[in-house]
């Protein structure tokens, strides 16, 4: 018996030293990878199970945490499974995690805050800022083009030229246009200040039950934008830079000189004139090449550091960027100098708090922003320069006014240099309380001052190119931003029931001034142009920028409440009241509420045992949004005084000057609001290797703001009368679908396709049928290409429809244009009255493209990775106004000169070289052509060198690539590019823009 219990009582000795053993506190070290790709997972949640202590995974997914050898560590990270592992005896764990099987269980970023995608009641896309890095694009909203359905993104070829952007159509006429970005918080009209290698994520909120939280500026959508923060770890510099260049693609061929003189001495018979300009056009020759001479391979380089790590207590991440980007018109160059910093600090559990700045200094040297309509319409039989070095003089060659320039000369005698500084900023504090409570107040604000000053010297280059008197113009804008926002976020789960609700309350204060000066008499400073003020001796003239001059302030309150019954029936609903300053009385506030709803489908339990769908949920929405960005003080009565107003009385006559009423407004004017529906269905089949989007959307633009025409009887100066008296609509359908697969142990694959569609139609206008016609740029005698009408697409093109062209002096004498001749558009008597008048003009197509479509793909094979973006519109219309944009005697291109109409029977189809009078300038449909197009919008390759090569130089990582950006291009356009911006109203007009290029460089990511 005695034996026993000490067997027994050793045995519990044993077992008490391997208890207190286990409970002892162990280093335990690890990392974590994909399962798949091997690759190292950076940030992942590591957590003592049913503690407090945790950690993150650093740069190069390895953790260190003190844990017992009866703790389980759990390991999390968004978009994977989770994952626990005991510790017992280990001090080295290595965790592999599997993607994530249900994609509905990932996290994206809402409005204030985060949700699982199970969770969205609305359409919001998600673009990781690794794929808009991957690209050569110099602004980051580029590297959006063709990623997301429903968005529309339109570049411009000037460096440093930020894109525009269209989220489901344009809702607005004389409205900003423009989505609203939100950069870590703060509300911003652009992201120019952002160095693309900057960006952690991008969320595209698209449909009012998502934006309705934004309230007064969401009208036209909303862009989240969250910046790379620090993560727990030791240091990690990373540089990443490229070096390349940049070729004009598609470029337009011009008639040669022989060519042109040949054309002008037609035009000279064809309108009567003698003698011909050109006794022997062959004696030209080929001439000049304004293109070559002009144009050129511009070199861009790209150079990004970055540095972070951080504790338990703080992290931190700062960045420098560089860019050097010339542009493809020879003196034109960009530079861009980019910081970056970053801190967040967390003292205790409950409390975090932490900042963000962002400096920007941009400079730039411009060209002449005529340059381009220079270089299509000068003539190729004139010189760059004579024997002695003058420069070719048109006036030697008597080709008229039309084209009476040297493009070298407007391109030396140019000199204007612009220059952009920029600081944004946020700070931000959390605290969490009483358990599911958590408070976050932030502060950010963007202060920016830009400036461009032109100078033009004393000079004489040609006999209409020159300046008698020195110029110095300036043009100076200052803004001043802040936003200050509060919200509480109550967040709770009771067993199957899952609310979160937020309070929110913020203020905002915007102020725009601007500066506009000319001076004569300056002297020639040593840098060109950049005085920092005038001379005393200047004669300044101050230009007033009453428009510019902008000070608003708005205050609103706003709440949202998220529910979710067993993770299968979900109902969102929020409401914003804002108040705007721009707006007063009755309409100084707005209400804009939203509710959503969502069912997941494969949570059923009749769908429990199904096979077919990983999953599958049905959503819908409604909402109000707002749009205050609009013409600021319009009801505000302007009277202004013309010499041509002035009456002459008395004897001695005597000049009493007199003014006019400028235009009507009406007695007051409110903001835009735009009330929307959407449903959505998203699924996945194959365990989510195969996943959809599929979304209907209707979208209507109330009280949208419009320019109706009035009599000229009433007296004012404008003919048409500003107000809210318009509604619009969009609606359209949007998809995506996507496959990824990890075919083999050494080959990955993803390919995912999109489609946008929109239909946009102006449903009402006060004026009725009214037309409103604009689009003047380019066109011949104040002549207007485009309209807005009730029943048709927003800035449609207007015109008359081409059948023919006259032939003979008998086809003109039988034809309702009796004033016509040979070679001249024969134009439908649309409406058959037998005359020929403006009653006659169709509609011609709409700069709106209907189809917006993307395909990306990746494919990586052991250490290679490879990236090809495709993207393309379609049933879109271009106006070409540089064919009839002439004057005078200016140059025409290859293809017009090869088809034109020199003589009977040589062309039905193109006019002759008479293309620039009156009526043949006219708005009409042989100057709209298709804008659609397909481009292979991005394409990468790129080597990681072995680990076992890197660290033996001291490295983390090295990463070699070559890109290329819009190499191939496809489309049938006669211009230089069909992606042709432009104003509302003016939208599609192709007059001489700055020509797109494509992009080609190779460079190199570096981890240390």
């Amino acid at each position: 018996m005695k034996r026993i219990f000490t067997i027994s009582g050793l045995m519990l000795l044993f077992l008490f030293s391997i208890d207190a053993a286990f409970a002892q506190n162990v280093t335990v070290k690890g990392k974590v990878t994909d399962a798949t790709t091997g690759e190292s997972l950076i940030g992942v949640s590591v957590q003592v199970k049913g503690t407090t202590t945790g950690t993150q995974t650093d740069v190069n997914g390895t953790f260190t945490i003190n844990a017992t050898g009866t703790a389980t560590l759990t390991f999390a990270y968004i978009g994977y499974a989770p994952q626990a592992v005991l510790v017992g005896s280990q001090t080295t764990i290595n965790v592999a995690l599997k993607a994530q099987a249900n994609e509905l269980a990932q996290v994206v970023v809402v409005g204030y805050g985060t949700q699982r995608k199970l969770d969205v009641t609305g359409s919001v896309a998600t673009v990781k800022g690794a794929e808009i890095s991957k690209q050569a694009s110099t602004n980051a909203l580029s590297g959006l083009q063709g990623k997301v359905a429903g968005v529309q993104v339109t570049n411009g070829g000037s460096p440093g030229a930020s894109p525009s952007i269209t989220i489901r159509g344009l809702g607005t006429v004389y409205g900003n246009v423009s989505p609203l970005y939100v950069v870590d918080g703060v509300w911003y009209s652009d992201i120019s200040f952002l160095n693309p290698q900057d960006i952690e994520s991008v969320s595209i909120l698209k449909d009012a039950s998502s934006t309705a939280i934004y309230g007064i500026r969401a009208a036209n959508g909303v862009i989240l934008i969250g910046t790379k923060r620090g993560v727990k770890g030791k240091p990690v510099i990373n540089y990443n830079g490229y070096a390349g260049w940049q070729s004009v693609t598609n470029q337009v061929k011009m008639a040669n000189a022989t060519e042109y003189a040949t054309a002008i001495n037609e035009l000279y018979t064809s309108n009567n004139q003698s003698p011909l300009i050109f006794s022997n056009p062959s004696s030209y020759g080929k001439g000049t090449d304004w293109y070559g001479l002009v144009l050129r391979d511009a070199f861009v380089t790209s150079h990004q550091v970055s540095l972070s790590g951080g504790t338990d207590k703080y992290t931190y991440n700062y960045s420098f960027g560089y860019l050097d980007q010339d542009g493809i018109a020879k003196t034109n160059n960009y530079q861009r100098f980019n910081v970056k910093l970053s801190n967040d600090f967390k003292p205790t559990k409950a409390l975090k708090f932490g900042y963000t700045a962002n400096g920007l200094l941009g400079k730039s040297k411009d060209v002449n922003g005529s340059i381009f309509h220079q270089l299509f319409g000068a003539a190729p039989t004139l010189p760059v320069r004579y024997a002695d070095g003058n420069y070719g003089d048109p006036n030697d060659y008597h080709t008229g006014d039309g084209n009476n320039y040297n493009p070298q000369a407007t391109l030396d005698f140019t000199n204007q240099r612009s220059k952009n500084l920029r600081f944004t900023y946020n700070g931000y504090g959390e605290v969490n309380f009483l358990k599911n409570f958590k408070f976050r107040t932030s502060f950010g604000g963007d202060i920016g001052q830009a400036e461009s000053r032109g100078y033009t010297p004393i000079y004489q280059a040609t006999l209409a190119q020159k300046s008698l008197v020195s110029n110095l113009d300036v043009n100076h804008t200052e803004t001043r931003n802040w936003i200050w926002e509060n919200t509480l976020t109550y967040d709770v789960k009771i067993k199957d029931h899952k609310i979160t609700a937020l309070l929110g309350y913020s203020a905002q204060n915007n102020r725009d001034k601007q500066l506009d000066a000319h001076a004569q008499g300056v002297p020639y400073a040593s840098s060109g142009n950049q005085h920092n003020s005038f001379p005393d001796t200047a004669k300044v003239t101050y230009y007033a920028t009453p428009g510019s001059q902008v000070h608003t302030r708005a205050l609103s309150q706003f709440a949202r409440a998220n529910y979710s019954f067993k993770d299968k029936y979900l109902l969102n609903a929020s409401i914003r009241r804002d108040g705007a300053s721009q707006f007063y009385g009755d309409h100084t506030f707005g209400y804009f509420p939203s509710v959503g709803a969502g069912w997941v489908i494969t949570n059923e339990g009749f769908m429990k045992d199904q096979k077919l769908f990983s999953n599958l949920k049905l959503r819908g929405s409604w909402g109000k949004v707002g749009n205050s960005v609009v013409p600021i003080n319009p009801s505000i009565q302007v009277v202004s005084s013309d010499p041509y107003l002035t009456a002459i009385f008395g004897n001695p006559q005597t000049a009493y000057p007199g003014a006019s009423i400028n235009s009507l407004v009406p007695p007051t004017i409110v903001w835009e609001k735009a009330v929307a529906t959407d449903f959505g269905l998203e699924g996945g089949f194959l365990d989510n290797r195969l996943t959809f989007e599929a979304d209907y959307y209707n979208r209507e633009t109330q009280d949208a703001i419009f320019a109706i025409p009035i009599a000229g009887s009433l007296g004012t100066n404008n003919s048409s009368l500003i107000g809210n008296q318009a509604s619009i609509r969009n609606r359209g359908t949007e998809f995506l679908i996507s496959w990824k697969d990890q075919a083999t142990k050494d080959f990955s694959y993803s390919i995912s396709a999109n489609l946008g569609i929109n239909n946009n139609k102006v449903l009402s206008v006060l004026s009725g049928a009214n037309p409103i016609y604009d689009g003047g740029a380019g066109i011949a005698n104040g002549a207007l290409a485009t309209r807005t009408v009730v029943g048709e697409p927003i800035g449609e093109f207007y015109g008359y429809k081409v059948t023919g062209i006259f032939q003979t002096p008998a086809e003109v004498a039988a034809s309702k244009q009796t004033s016509a001749q040979p070679g001249d558009f024969i134009y439908q008597d649309t409406n058959k009255d037998g005359i020929l008048d403006s009653r006659d003009r169709v509609v011609l197509g709409s700069p709106l493209p209907k189809y917006n479509y993307g395909i990306n793909t990746s494919f990586t094979y052991k250490s290679f990775d490879l990236a090809l973006d495709f993207q393309g519109v379609a049933d879109v219309s271009v106006y070409n106004a540089n064919i009839a944009y002439r004057f005078g005697n200016e140059n025409f291109t290859k293809d017009f000169y090869d088809h034109r109409w020199h003589g009977a029977g040589t062309s039905n189809t193109y006019p002759s070289v008479n293309v620039g009078s009156t009526a043949n300038a006219a708005p009409n449909s042989f100057y709209v052509e298709s804008g659609a197009y397909f481009r292979m919008r991005n394409a990468q390759l790129g080597y990681t060198l072995p680990s076992i090569l890197s660290k033996k130089w001291g490295l983390s990582k090295i990463r070699l690539y070559a890109n290329a950006q819009n190499a191939l291009n496809f489309f049938g356009y006669k211009g230089f590019t069909p992606e042709v911006g432009g104003s509302v109203g003016s939208m599609g007009i192709d007059a001489s823009v700055y020509p797109l290029y494509a992009t080609y460089n190779f460079g190199v990511n570096v981890t240390f």
